[in-house]
């Protein structure tokens, strides 16, 4: 079992920051800063295993191109509405600053499943879950994890999973045309219903999702790292459960938390098996990163992944602390829990306006589109939009609407 799977990784396919091209002196100032004071965190994670290892930002190098596949609520004629990608045209609106790393050297993994690494601390405690790219096109996720494993990031409890998804749409990205492949055959985060799970029903996604349920079935607490298609404020999305904001509070960032019960057209990885159970001590999180490929979504990845393993007490006690001192203080958190989920019904959906999420509606009544002849309106004042989306086909959530919890 490999220590560290990047330890054969040849060197020239690492850049560093300094090598990094931005756009202009002041953001390239302010990314080397952050830079500066992550590394900090992790030199201080090494001092506690004896181990200081080089921080690098990783430059688009060789991606495999080997994939390896191995109590419901939507309904399986709903969960199949997701077309193939390729058959789809959504413009890109935003320029692709993020680049993917690449995640070929965790290919093995370490516990029979490809892409998926544990390790265990030897001392009682939780599984924790970090998860990247469920959507092929969110390279936020493989950001982060990648920088977890180049720091030797391990558990001082229980123990720490790693997991890379959907593999085959990463490795398909293509930056010219970067919705293409946020999946192959159908959402890979709309498969996660038991029912689908042991269903009859083949898809690239679906053969990846039965090949890792087992290992989700063994997760206590988990965070899955994403990102949206507009340029919008992030969201930590907690579920409809009371536990899943608790948790979301203790991690502390983003700013806005919302609690939701996901979408028609299929069940969220983060809803699955005891995530979703009122009786269950299982929790799990699904945060919004920010624009998929914006520079500060990759920043607030790392960064709210360090915090998940601190306030799940898989990291040394008094990092958050030194988090603090480095990065600007979190605002207070705003609580927000979806009263309306909009799923298109009609052959056409519009919105009235160029909304991008997180708008507040003041007024009750106010039109936000038109779902085929049908008017969408705001159902009570002070309606904050979740997530707009571009898929605005039959059976897709056109849009959620939050009320701020009093």
């Amino acid at each position: 079992m490999a220590d560290n799977p990047r330890d054969d990784v040849d060197e020239q396919y690492l850049c560093t920051p300094q090598q990094k091209t931005l756009s202009d002196r002041n953001t390239q100032k302010s990314a080397m800063s952050l830079w500066a004071k992550q590394k900090i965190i992790f030199e201080l994670l090494h001092r506690q295993r004896g181990v200081l290892s080089c921080m690098e930002v990783p430059c688009r190098g060789r991606l495999s191109s080997h994939f390896y596949s191995a109590d419901s609520r939507p309904s399986d004629q709903l969960a199949t509405l997701s077309l193939p990608m390729t058959q789809l045209n959504i413009p890109n609106d935003y320029p692709v600053d993020l680049i993917p790393p690449d995640i070929s050297a965790y290919e093995k993994g370490n516990i029979g499943v490809h892409y998926i690494w544990t390790f265990d601390s030897g001392v009682p405690g939780p599984n924790v879950m970090v998860s990247a790219i469920v959507h092929g096109n969110e390279p936020c996720g493989a950001i982060a994890l990648d920088w977890l494993f180049r720091n030797d990031v391990r558990p001082v409890q229980g123990r720490l999973t790693l997991g890379f998804m959907n593999i085959a749409a990463y490795l398909a990205f293509d930056p010219v045309d970067p919705n293409a492949t946020r999946w192959m055959d159908e959402d890979f985060n709309r498969v996660w219903d038991k029912g689908v799970l042991k269903g009859d029903r083949d898809s690239v996604e679906l053969r990846r999702a039965r090949e890792v349920r087992p290992i989700l079935d063994d997760i206590d607490l988990l965070l899955d790292l994403h990102t949206m298609q507009h340029l919008a404020p992030p969201l930590m999305m907690s579920g409809r459960l009371a536990k899943g904001k608790d948790l979301a509070c203790k991690v502390g960032v983003p700013e806005r938390i919302v609690g939701d019960s996901g979408h028609a057209a299929g069940r969220r990885m983060r809803d699955y098996g005891g995530f979703d159970d009122p009786s269950s001590t299982k929790a799990a999180l699904l945060i919004e990163c920010g624009q998929h490929w914006k520079e500060a979504s990759g920043l607030l990845a790392k960064e709210s992944t360090v915090r998940f393993l601190e306030a799940t007490g898989t990291l040394e006690p008094g990092l958050l602390e030194l988090l603090e001192k480095l990065y600007v203080p979190p605002p207070v958190q705003q609580l927000f829990t979806v009263c309306e989920t909009v799923t298109i019904t009609q052959e056409t959906f519009t919105f009235s306006e160029n909304f991008v999420g997180g708008e507040i509606i003041r007024k009750a009544g106010t039109l936000i589109g038109h779902d085929g002849d049908i008017e969408i309106r705001t159902p009570v004042d002070d309606i904050m939009l979740v997530m707009p989306s571009k898929h605005l086909w039959k059976g897709q959530t056109a849009v959620r609407l939050a009320n701020r919890d009093t």
